[in-house]
């Protein structure tokens, strides 16, 4: 069976320079590794700078990582300007960076709400905000925006995570609209069944889930690798999408494609 792992680059991001958030582990680390793979000049930032750092190591020449909370707009101003300073322009903004919180609507703090929705919808908001401007000045860029299946359909226990996914749907859209008379496209990914770590230390009542059990009635039969989906951010990020704009693309396995008896 062929995967994202055996696919061999094709220099198809020669010379763009991408910003990808949350890069330092799961679906934003694979990003950061195949954007580079394929020849872009990636700077990449999280929370987490040991881990950030020691990607940035392992990748080369073409990753820079920074410290960067996607939360703040401070953070936001000093991560593009970063990018401005030592590349000239920004291509390409992946807005991956995001949390989950588990458990059901009524037991949901306004604080566990708030925080999955500051990372996950504010922060691809605070993303697009500052780096459009770069791109419109250059009159092209591609924004892909990470949002989930839970971006399109509800879930039990997590209210918090769907109403933020929902969010980075519908401003993809919005944005797409606004923004590709300057040349900008926005599109969002949708991943669904990914074996990444997202959500270790808040999975109380899920440690009994066979989830591998429950993948394997899907029809690709198995979870998702985090590369598979950076590949389909590849294609969005290259110059093969220019027509492809304000869309939704599922990286899922076939989760969403309907009941099989």
């Amino acid at each position: 069976m062929s995967t994202a792992s055996e696919t061999k680059p094709s220099n198809r991001l020669a010379g763009k320079v991408a910003l990808v958030t949350g890069g330092a582990r799961g679906i934003g680390e694979a990003t950061v590794r195949v954007f580079a793979d394929e020849g872009a000049h990636v700077l990449f930032g999280d929370l987490r700078d040991e881990l950030g750092e020691s990607v940035a190591r392992d990748v080369g020449a073409h990753a820079i990582y920074l410290h960067h909370d996607v939360r703040e707009q401070a953070s936001w101003r000093q991560f593009v300007d970063a990018a401005v300073e030592r590349f000239g322009t920004i291509d390409v903004l992946v807005n991956n960076a995001g949390i989950i919180h588990i458990g059901p609507l009524v037991d949901t703090s306004i604080d566990d709400y708030l925080d999955v929705v500051k990372t996950n919808q504010l922060g691809c908001f605070l993303g697009m905000r500052a780096a459009a401007p770069v791109m419109a000045k250059a009159g092209s860029g591609s924004i892909v925006n990470i949002s989930s299946t839970q971006g399109l359909e509800g879930a039990a226990g997590l209210s918090a995570y769907v109403a933020s996914k929902f969010a980075v749907t519908g401003m993809t859209q919005t944005a797409a609209l606004e923004l590709g008379p300057q040349g900008i496209r926005v599109n969002s990914i949708h991943p669904g069944g990914i074996d990444t770590d997202m959500g270790d230390g808040d999975m109380e009542g899920f440690e009994d889930v066979d989830s591998s059990a429950f993948f394997a009635s899907t029809p690709a039969g198995r979870m998702g690798a985090p590369e598979e989906v950076a590949r389909m951010a590849v294609y969005l990020a290259s110059d093969e999408s220019d027509y492809v704009r304000g869309a939704a693309f599922r990286v899922d396995g076939g989760i969403m494609a309907g009941e099989r008896y």
